[in-house]
């Protein structure tokens, strides 16, 4: 059983299994990634599992090659890639989630695929596993099947009410009648999330909600960290950074039809692989602004370098937004909705390098403005480089995460918790 001894490194002499979907390019990688980081300094031994989630894929395929060499940022003691195999697909079970998923039931099928994704051997070699440090409710499977055979605690990342976000999805695609509900996708959420000892809470929206609709679990909110990205110095553009999810395309969408014909000779780059969703889902909005989109580059930093100003246009969205975290730890400008700021705790208005605007018109003005403000290098007294210091930094997410372990087995009544009985940390 993991214990959290007082040292420098707390953890030290344990084994941490981290599982998380296999995904790149996007702010939920740059938790995983930190996360791992941080389990090895406070001393443990992380083993890193990615679970796929498309179908047919397996370790050593060129799907997990591809994986790996795009996370290398990711460092563990070691790591696995996982996935259903192909031959599953003809099994009941997931040709009952198939025909979901045309419904628009994503949620099921991400959880059926991770039902069938076979654990590492390596694992079941070890002789001791203290900790499993699950992210998003569809790995649970994986999660729990690491456990199957020793008590072993899991801490459940939400990051999200991941049903809002399979419901947004199905709103702007399309999928055969009836869809699949809101409330059906949540129903299978929480099921999956009851499975976790702890279930930590990236937000405090998120964390309100989930106390709410599963009062006898143990909850916990503990902010993410990212690693911080490089500071501005030559202030030439502003710049936009968004992978391909749907609350990003939707906020970008705005942005070029509502709020950039209000500008005036705008330098704009926008970075990530965000453009590969205009190519599909909006192809003439994006060959009339093509040359705005940068695509994904290989140095983030220098974009940041370079940039007077960055842009935060949401619209859409729950959960934390890690691009929001990053651009805090930049110490630019921002230009910024307030959406972009939810579940942080923070009154953005207050900070003086950031203009919010609720309506296009009032972004168009305040883009206006900035664009015109000479910009110097940004230092460690930005207002929000500060913010990102006091609640986003790796020193408050190690500090956030020990004393988690430390108090772990304690409700805040001080009684040991239901869902950790027979189990401590």
């Amino acid at each position: 059983m993991l214990h959290a001894p007082p040292s420098a490194q707390p953890l030290q002499g344990q084994t941490v299994v981290l599982v998380h979907p296999a995904w790149h390019s996007c702010g939920s990688h740059q938790v995983f990634v930190t996360q791992a980081r941080a389990y090895r300094a406070l001393g443990a031994r992380l083993i890193a599992v990615a679970v796929s989630t498309l179908p047919g894929t397996a370790s050593g395929r060129r799907a997990a090659r591809a994986y790996l060499d795009r996370t290398a940022d990711l460092e563990a003691d070691a790591r696995h890639y996982i996935g259903m195999p192909i031959g599953d697909v003809l099994t009941g079970k997931f040709l009952r989630a198939a025909a979901g998923w045309l419904h628009g039931n994503e949620a099921g099928l991400f959880v059926e695929m991770a039902a069938h994704a076979p654990v590492p051997a390596a694992l079941a070699e070890l002789p001791q596993i203290d900790l499993v440090h699950c992210n998003h409710f569809f790995t649970m499977p994986v999660a729990q099947a690491i456990c199957s055979r020793r008590k072993i605690p899991i801490l459940l990342d939400s990051h999200d009410v991941q049903a809002r976000q399979f419901a947004l999805r199905n709103a702007t695609r399309w999928s055969l009648p009836p869809t699949a509900t809101f409330e059906t996708m949540l129903a299978l959420e929480l099921d999956c999330m009851r499975g976790a000892d702890v279930l930590i809470h990236l937000n405090d929206e998120e964390a309100a909600t989930f106390r709410g609709l599963l009062p006898e679990a143990r909850h916990e909110l503990v902010y993410p960290t990212i690693n911080p990205v490089a500071a501005p110095q030559d202030g030439k553009e502003m710049i936009i950074v968004a992978s391909a999810n749907m609350a990003n395309f939707l906020g970008i969408q705005w942005f070029l039809k509502e709020v950039l014909p209000l500008c005036h000779d705008i330098p704009l780059r926008i970075i990530g692989n965000i453009d590969q969703l205009f190519r599909f889902r909006a192809p003439m909005l994006f060959k009339r602004h093509a040359a705005l989109f940068a695509g994904r580059i290989d140095d983030l930093d220098a974009a940041y370098r370079q940039a007077a100003a960055i842009l935060l246009p949401t619209t859409e969205g729950h959960g934390i937004s890690i691009k929001t975290i990053e651009a805090l730890s930049s110490g630019a400008p921002l230009v910024a909705t307030p959406l972009a700021f939810r579940g942080m705790g923070i009154d953005a208005q207050t900070l003086g390098n950031v203009m919010l605007a609720s309506d296009a018109a009032a972004f168009a003005a305040a883009l206006n403005r900035v664009v015109k403000l000479p910009h110097g290098p940004a230092t460690s007294a930005s207002p929000t480089r500060q913010v990102y210091d006091r609640l986003f930094s790796f020193d408050a997410y190690c500090a956030s995460l020990a004393k988690l372990l430390t108090h772990y087995g304690q409700s805040d009544a001080g009684a040991p918790s239901t869902a950790s009985a027979g189990r401590t940390i």
